[in-house]
């Protein structure tokens, strides 16, 4: 299975990164619609698109303003897009305003049910996580494999949503801040560091890839991988346009 990092940054695109959008090109199945959406249409290969939203922050929101150029490119004959029904009624609202965007693009809004089953038997679910104004993470199961996306939240060891991701062979997890940091996380809802790494080591997960990376940042040796690394081995920095199989 195949997924593609398209945009790996949090809050704002820079010259390097755009703002949070996974894809799974071989489902049809997006999680985020930051503003790397615009990139989905040259790697869509089904005729429909599932799109996963965390919560409803604009940096994992706004792509949906960008559905008419990726239609142009890869024609769809049906487009939801999933999520807490309290932040579908604040996108349709406010994001969709004829004031700010006054054209809706044809999807379907649907709240999230507990359990969705996708194509190729994948078993998607999704669970609660600490952050302003509420977020959840998805694990997708299928036969011999496994995924889970966190991102927009306090990583901690007594966090949740550890246990939700137990056993994954790939997590993607949001790493805002270096350990510098810990009461700016905390008043925003971003995670540092070694806590990530912890509950990477604490969830026995098999591998893990950095996402939701401070824009501001000059260049990724700001995050210390060394350090974490001795506390859990396997993890990386995502970067856009990086494709991971598993």
């Amino acid at each position: 299975m195949k997924l593609l990092l398209l945009g790996t940054s949090g809050y704002h695109p820079n010259d390097r990164r755009h703002t949070a959008c996974m894809m799974l090109p071989e489902l049809g199945v997006v999680l985020d619609a930051g503003s790397a959406l615009f990139r989905i249409g040259k790697h869509l290969a089904t005729d429909s698109l599932d799109i996963f939203l965390t919560h409803a922050h604009l940096d994992h929101v706004v792509g949906l303003t960008y559905m008419f150029d990726v239609m142009h490119e890869h024609p769809l004959q049906k487009i939801s897009v999933h999520g807490e029904q309290a932040k579908l009624d604040a996108i349709g609202k406010h994001l969709f305003s004829e004031l700010l965007f006054p054209v809706e693009p044809p999807f379907e809004m649907q709240a999230l049910r507990p359990q969705l089953t996708l194509a190729d038997g994948a078993v998607l679910t999704h669970f609660p996580l600490k952050h302003p104004g509420g977020s959840v993470g998805y694990r997708i199961d299928w036969p011999g494999r496994s995924l889970a996306y966190v991102t927009d939240t306090v990583a901690a060891l007594d966090a949740d949503y550890v246990e939700k991701i137990r056993g994954v062979d790939l997590l993607i997890h949001e790493c805002y801040f270096g350990d510098d940091m810990t009461e700016q996380a905390e008043l925003t809802g971003h995670s540092c560091l070694t806590p990530v790494a912890q509950v990477a080591a604490a969830a026995e997960v098999g591998r893990m890839v950095l996402v939701h990376i401070n824009p501001l940042l000059a260049d990724d040796a700001a995050l210390d991988l060394d350090a974490a690394r001795k506390i859990f081995p396997n993890i990386e920095i995502g970067v856009d346009c990086m494709e991971l199989q598993f």
